[in-house]
Parts: structure tokens; sequence; C-alpha cells
């Protein structure tokens, strides 16, 4: 059992938590909660390592079990320990290191989600989840967006980092990968309506960060700007609940014509 807050496996996960630079470095990132967690069955992907502390309940000793199976060494620790390991206030009692996913995305895009610059976490993390449950076949991130392996946004995307391709990428990259798609920026206010555009064909959706838009890179890769309609009582909705309205969108028309990927 650890005791001490100084082991040298507890310090590298508090430098897990700290900073993307270590993060990359290191290869890899921080995932803690058995919800979380139990996010990894049915997947390729596994913890490099795992802590705990012994007050887990049986839901927590079967996932403790599974990753046995797995031959993932499971070490126990103090509640002290954990708590100095944790990036939460509440520790939930298991945490597990995982090696920095590159899940390949599929040949055949169908629908890709690009962030232009988005900084805020709880929108990122929100809108991986939105994305994998439309059925998204991947999401990437323009340069200067936050870092998809923060602590904070593995938590609010809760899971979808197992499952869903994401990718930091410079914007020929982008480019280079959406191929052929329509590309639609979204633009608070500006372009055509939404419910005006076909979202049957293969589509990416591009939305921009929360404070100044979509930027010029976006703007020279997009096909078409689209907008959401809303009241005039408020100035504009943020990116992760743009992103779920346009999302959900795509998955109405195409409901018509197909069957939805989920």
């Amino acid at each position: 059992m650890i005791t001490s807050r100084q082991n040298p496996k507890i310090k590298h996960i508090r430098k897990l938590n700290s900073g993307s630079k270590f993060r990359e470095q290191a290869g890899a990132f921080v995932a803690e909660g058995i919800r979380l967690l139990e996010e990894t069955r049915g997947t390729a992907l596994k913890p490099g390592w795992v802590i705990y502390t012994e007050d887990l309940d049986r839901r927590g000793e079967k996932l403790l079990d599974y990753f046995r199976a797995q031959q993932v060494p499971c070490e126990p620790v103090t509640p002290e320990v954990l708590e100095a390991a944790s990036d939460t206030e509440t520790p939930q009692g298991v945490l597990g290191v995982f090696p920095l996913i590159s899940l390949p995305f599929p040949p055949a895009l169908r629908l890709l989600v690009i962030l232009d610059s988005l900084r805020d976490p709880g929108n990122l993390g929100t809108l991986m989840r939105t994305s994998l449950a439309a059925g998204a076949d991947g999401l990437l991130l323009s340069p200067g967006s936050v870092d998809p392996f923060s602590p904070k946004v593995v938590r609010s995307a809760m899971g979808a980092h197992f499952k869903l391709p994401v990718r930091t990428a410079s914007w020929s990259e982008i480019a280079e990968l959406a191929g052929e798609m329509t590309l639609l920026l979204a633009d608070m206010g500006n372009g055509t309506s939404f419910w005006e555009v076909d979202l049957t064909g293969p589509v990416g959706i591009i939305l921009g960060s929360e404070a100044h838009g979509p930027g010029e890179e976006a703007r020279k890769l997009a096909n078409q700007t689209i907008h959401i309609p809303i009241s005039s009582s408020i100035e504009s909705l943020n990116a992760a609940a743009a992103g779920a309205v346009l999302l959900f969108e795509v998955n109405r028309q195409r409901r018509r014509t197909e069957k939805p990927n989920f």
C-alpha cells in the first residue's frame, strides 16, 4: 500500500494533472472515478496502472477485478494519498493512468466536428460526449484549443476519450482529413439558417471559440456559413449547446433516408 504523498507514482500523477507539456512528454493522462473507468470496458484501451482506496463498494471491486484480469497493476493507497493525487475535491476512490490515445479516424467520414480555438474545458468535454452520442466519426481541434486530455475535459467527456477519435491538428491537416466533405461554419446571425441546409451528405461542422467566434482560417476552409435562429432576448449559445443542436439536426435529417449509426 502507498502511504506517502511523496511516493514517485503519486508525484507522477500530480505532474500529469498539472499541464499538457508533461502529459505529452510522458505519453499519458489521468482518468478518475468508477463510472469514467467503466467506460473502458468493451474497448481495446486499458490503464497502465491503477491506484485505489480499500473502501470501494462492490461496483468498484468489480471494476478492479476487470482490470486485474487484464493484467493491469492495481495498487491500494490511503485516502489521504488519493486526495493528494486527485484533481478533484472529492476523489471517487479509484484513478487510472492511461496512455495518450490516438484512435484512428475511419476511412470514409460522414460527420466530422471541427473546433476552432475552443478554450473552455467543460465545453470541449461536453462536445466530445455529444459528438459520440450523435454518431460523429471524429473531432478535430485547431491550434490554440484547450488540451483534450486535461483533467477537466476528461471528466466532462465522461468516457468519450476511449471511443471517439480526437486530434489536435494544423489547418492544413484538418483540410486534408476533411477531404471532399462539405464544411459548414456555424456563425451566430450570419449565413443560412441550419433548418434550410441539406445535412444528409458527408458534412463537417465548424464551431468557433466562445469569446471570438470563428477565425480567419476557419472561414477560409468552410464551404458555407450557417446559423441557429434564436430568440432576440439572448445574444448567443455557447459552443457546446450550439454543437448539440447542429449535430442532432444532422441526425434528424438522416433518419428520413437511412438508419443512424447508433
